[in-house]
């Protein structure tokens, strides 16, 4: 059996305490330490877990051999910077930086000295998308629906960066890497003091169009996904794991039929239960171990951002219009 990797997670908020709750837990790692600027929050977690509790980034770079990074995006660059030149691989939280220029530093720095740099898009490891594999027959038409209910926790960033690139993601993952054309966008600040709810429609060179709406000003959570192919419809419940193919029954005859269920199939999409940040986080340690993965690379990262970005600039330049009150 080989040796536990010594693992470090960095900023043990909301976010990385669940990080370092995973780690801990996994046969092949030994959480080595947490990071946070704030100590008694670094201790409690070091208590809760049984390790070691750092403020200083650096002296928990030299006790690990692999970090995940889990603050404020604004700190995204600087941590994961410090952490490549010190031969540190890293798993960096989405989305990879503020800009496309901390991406590209990011990228850079990790291709320089042959180390992991994955980002952690998560709803790549959702089992509904896992079941609806087999079923996938390049969509043509792609809507998702990502709300949650107001909290602090993530205001540093628009709804752009912090909800919907989540979706953009998976959209580009879905299309394949088709260049993008066209990009039209609204949106609104309601209780922060960047976007906090946004519209995009993605149009690209192959067709496809793809429709995503997020909201952090909602009294529900919904994550939802639809596909629209040429075989069939995919409807996904991101939240649950779960969802539905419905397609034309392949004995079905036009004239033939006078119930729903005679004319469309339907199959339930059932996967393994699992927990998508477990998931993310083996593959990162397989991945630093030099096993095969399934990873999210800091190009794909930079390629989700880069169209968050272009979101954001749309909603700036064709802003929501709101009437003026009275």
């Amino acid at each position: 059996m080989s040796v536990p990797l010594p693992i470090g997670v960095v900023g043990v908020g909301a976010l990385g305490r669940h990080h370092a709750r995973h780690l801990s837990q996994l046969p092949e790692v030994r959480l080595a330490g947490v990071c946070d600027l704030d100590p008694d929050r670094a201790r409690a977690v070091a208590e809760e877990l049984g390790t070691r509790a750092f403020t200083d980034l650096d002296a928990l770079l030299r006790k690990v051999e692999a970090v995940t990074v889990a603050v404020p995006t604004p700190a995204h660059a600087e941590v994961g910077l410090r952490a490549l030149e010190r031969g540190v691989p890293l798993l960096m939280e989405k989305p990879l930086a503020g800009t496309l220029e901390e991406a590209d530093a990011l990228i850079a720095a990790a291709r320089r000295r042959g180390l992991q740099l994955q980002v952690g898009h998560i709803e790549r490891y959702n089992q509904a998308l896992r079941a609806a594999e087999p079923y996938l027959d390049g969509p043509r038409y792609i809507e998702s629906q990502r709300l949650a209910p107001f909290q602090p926790r993530g205001t540093d960033v628009a709804v752009v960066l912090d909800l919907m690139i989540h979706d953009l993601d998976l959209v580009l993952r879905l299309t394949g890497g088709a260049e993008v054309t066209e990009v039209r966008a609204s949106g609104l600040s309601v209780l922060s003091p960047h976007l906090d709810m946004a519209n995009a429609r993605v149009e690209f060179a192959t067709g496809v169009v793809a429709l995503a709406t997020a909201s952090r000003v909602s009294r529900e959570r919904v994550r939802r996904l639809r596909l629209f192919q040429p075989n069939g419809y995919l409807s996904l419940d991101l939240a649950s794991g779960g969802g539905e193919f419905m397609r034309l029954r392949p004995e079905w005859r036009p004239g033939t039929g006078s119930q729903l269920a005679d004319v469309v199939e339907r199959i339930v999409l059932e996967a393994p239960e699992a927990d998508a940040l477990r998931l993310e986080l083996q593959s990162f340690v397989h991945a630093v171990r030099g096993r095969s993965a399934r990873v999210v690379t800091g190009e794909e990262g930079r390629a989700a951002l880069a169209l968050a970005l272009r979101v954001a600039d749309a909603v700036r330049t064709a802003p929501l219009a709101v009437p003026a009150a009275g």
